[in-house]
């Protein structure tokens, strides 16, 4: 299967994505994955991205679109791939179609995580960081320290980045309904879009979207 995940922060993606492809036997494509791996190979897309990224800039478009296209040409993704945090925009979504098209191919479905807007605040504003280790991570609320702001693990201090505060939490959530939610209705109007609850423990969401994919595959 092809599959695009989409959803707000906060939703569980890269959770989910991970699953999925598993259960699926398909690679997870996500785009942090892509930029480090041309990044630390060397690559002209990973030279050419660095060059933005170190100026403070945003990466074009079709820097992004080359990495994808690469990606999905390995031999691991012949039978299908999950991407997760591309396409992020309209204009990455059509490039997507047009690469795929150009190769005989076609979505088989876009999953859409659906998550409440104050829930999501919820989850990400009430994580907590290990000082000491970053991936020390709990929750005030789902997961909370035995001890106000200790870690558990080695008792280091508990901290919330900059990136969890609930007003960066609401700048991320303005960004994503503004660039990537008008994808959603791209991906509608070609009968693709399949929307989930993201709600609930992990492996329950995981066995809404594989009953929810495989009633499309059907």
């Amino acid at each position: 299967m092809r599959i695009v995940l989409v959803g707000p922060p906060g939703a569980g993606k890269g959770t989910q994505a991970a699953f999925l492809a598993k259960n699926l036997s398909i690679p997870h494509i996500s785009t942090g994955d892509l930029f480090r791996a041309n990044i630390s190979q060397q690559t002209e897309l990973g030279k050419l991205a660095k060059s933005y990224m170190d100026a403070g800039n945003l990466v074009p478009d079709e820097v992004t679109i080359g990495m994808a296209k690469d990606r999905m040409a390995q031999a691991d993704a012949e039978n299908g791939f999950l991407l997760d945090g591309f396409p992020r925009n309209v204009s990455q979504a059509e490039a997507l179609d047009e690469a795929l098209k150009a190769d005989g191919q076609k979505l088989d479905a876009v999953l859409d995580l659906e998550v409440p807007e104050d829930e999501v605040v919820k989850r990400i504003a009430g994580r907590r960081i290990c000082r000491n280790d970053s991936s020390h991570v709990f929750h005030v609320t789902y997961s909370p320290p035995k001890q106000q702001d200790v870690c558990d693990v080695c008792g280091g201090e508990l901290y919330q980045r900059g990136d969890d505060k609930e007003e960066t939490v609401r700048k991320r959530l303005d960004v994503y309904h503004r660039e990537t939610e008008p994808i959603i209705d791209h991906y509608k109007a070609q009968g693709l879009v399949v929307t989930i609850s993201a709600l609930g423990k992990v492996d329950e969401v995981t066995q809404r979207a594989m009953s929810a994919l495989q009633g499309e595959s059907a």
